[in-house]
């Protein structure tokens, strides 16, 4: 029997009486089931919301959340780049662990086993109706690869969500349409979708050979197959009255996701709600380009937050926001130049995106995880603030704890029921945490310790420093947040003790007991 069937077997369907953190909601009587909407930004970094201290863009909308519940000021991501982390916060495993799990190719198989148990198996498993609405990276189909003219699985469906509307991978690869319920949106069969990320298919113009024709140009290796007037990573032909227009990606998505709730509202739903923005290519509706003063990325960061909006304001207008927990987070840290001449360097404005953190997208150092982590859940949850030490592995753990949803050994390893600190109940942290770039670090307690690892110490194309560093690091992130001074020479016992726990890790192939 399959652990799936197992979960199904074993599902507890009492249900649960749950306290809050002030006196009125520990007398409430909650509902068994809270609707959970998972809100997952993309490279949006710890200092980009006004709620952690953001002065050059305001974000709202982010702030409603955080003004309503718990900002974590020490909430992580498990890997600095977005395939890796979607995988273990899926999964409850760190990315780490499995090969194939590195930032996927636009037409890359499914990384993730269909008879792996996943967080949407969990609510699915609970009685919830379960979406995915926006970015995937995570792959499709079967060996081979998707059949994007065809019936495309394996895929969400039987990872354990009964509904999904894609962007496949992301929207600087091809291909650049939408996937609704397993097949291409809008697809004439007289046009068929051929993609290649090794040779050139077709005789559609690439941003290397026609830049004349590009309404925003590239940087660095984005110049295939030009697409909406953007040149994207890979080629592609064929498939034109499905292709997607940037401009109106944001508004898809999101009505989207609001469909779902509305749909679903006479009933428990997990929705993860997973936003483009504020990746590249940055080509924001004309209702926010120019608006920020820092560029498109800026632009970006203000659509992102009237999609937060939306959602909050649907679960207002339906009655579903006292019995919804909304979490808001990001796949990693930012990135400004990530492969588009966009101004998101020329106008940064003193705008900080790490805020006091150091690195960024695809580093070892705190900003490539350490990202803004918000959960509410009115009644219940008391506001605030919380430095507890939390990360997006342990949603799934967590969640099936409050569901009463039991997991085997093999479930979930790295993921921890950490779900008192989740509603603010315990400021207690995890013992321990793995963060994954280049090089693998360990933060336990106040310290972090980066393991050696030889490489760029500086990123030629984003200009964010990776951490790397053929010496062991150690920082103390009580007094020194942005990892500034290496104190390793001066504490060889500590790096001993860290770099142990580190290898422990590796060696058991789980951390969880």
């Amino acid at each position: 029997m399959s652990n799936k069937a197992v979960i199904s077997c074993c599902v507890a369907m009492s249900p649960f009486i749950l306290g809050g953190c002030n006196p009125a909601a520990k007398e409430k009587k909650v509902p068994a089931k809270p609707n959970v909407v998972l809100i997952y930004i993309d490279d949006l970094g710890f200092g980009d919301v006004s709620c952690n201290g953001a002065t050059k863009v305001s974000t709202p909308n982010v702030d409603r959340i955080a003004a309503e519940g718990i900002r974590f000021s020490n909430g992580h991501a498990s890997s600095a780049t977005c395939t890796p982390s979607r995988f273990s916060m899926l999964t409850g495993q760190y990315a780490f662990r499995q090969q194939g799990t590195g930032i996927a190719p636009g037409d890359a198989s499914l990384i993730i086993d269909p008879e792996r148990i996943t967080i949407a198996d969990i609510f699915q498993k609970a009685g919830y109706k379960t979406g995915v609405v926006g970015k995937w990276h995570l792959g499709l189909g079967g060996q081979e690869g998707p059949d994007w003219n065809g019936d495309i699985y394996p895929g969400p469906r039987e990872l354990g969500f009964d509904y999904s509307f894609l962007i496949p991978a992301t929207g600087d690869r091809v291909p650049c349409v939408y996937v609704e319920n397993q097949r291409v949106v809008g697809l004439d069969p007289n046009d068929p979708i051929q993609v290649s990320f090794e040779e050139k298919i077709g005789n559609e113009p690439t941003g290397k050979d026609h830049p004349e024709l590009l309404k925003q140009m590239w940087s660095h290796g984005h110049n295939f197959t030009i697409i909406n007037g953007i040149s994207r990573i890979g080629y592609m032909s064929g498939g034109k009255a499905a292709r997607w227009v940037d401009e109106d990606m944001a508004d898809m998505i999101t009505g989207k996701a609001l469909n779902f709730i509305e749909q679903h509202q006479k009933e428990p739903f997990f929705l993860y709600f997973s936003t483009h923005d504020i990746h590249v290519p940055r080509v924001p509706h004309s209702r926010f380009a120019g608006k920020s003063g820092l560029g498109y990325r800026g632009d970006a960061i203000l659509q992102m937050d009237w999609c937060v909006g939306q959602v909050l304001d649907k679960l207002e207008q339906l009655g579903l926001k006292e019995n919804t927990v909304v979490i808001f987070s990001s796949d990693n840290g930012p990135v400004l130049d990530d492969g588009y001449v966009d101004e998101a360097v020329t106008k940064l404005n003193g705008h900080n995106p790490s805020g006091p953190l150091r690195g960024g997208k695809y580093s070892a150092f705190d900003a490539g995880t350490r990202v803004p982590f918000l959960i509410s859940w009115p009644g219940i949850i008391k506001p605030g603030v919380s430095e507890t030490l939390v990360s997006q592995v342990d949603f799934m753990a967590s969640f099936a704890h409050m569901l009463n949803v039991p997991l085997e050994e093999s479930d979930a390893p790295d993921s921890f029921n950490t779900l008192d600190a989740f509603l603010g109940k315990s400021g207690k942290d995890r013992d321990h945490l793995i963060e994954h770039a280049g090089a693998l670090s360990v933060i336990k307690g106040e310290w972090k310790y980066i393991e050696p690892k030889n490489g760029p110490r500086i990123s030629k194309n984003t200009n964010i420093e990776m951490g790397n560093d053929p010496e062991p690091q150690l920082y103390n992130l009580k007094d020194d947040i942005g990892e500034i001074r290496n104190l390793a020479a001066g504490n060889p016992e500590k790096v001993k003790e860290l770099a142990s726990i580190l290898q422990e890790i590796r060696d058991r192939g789980r951390s969880r007991q």
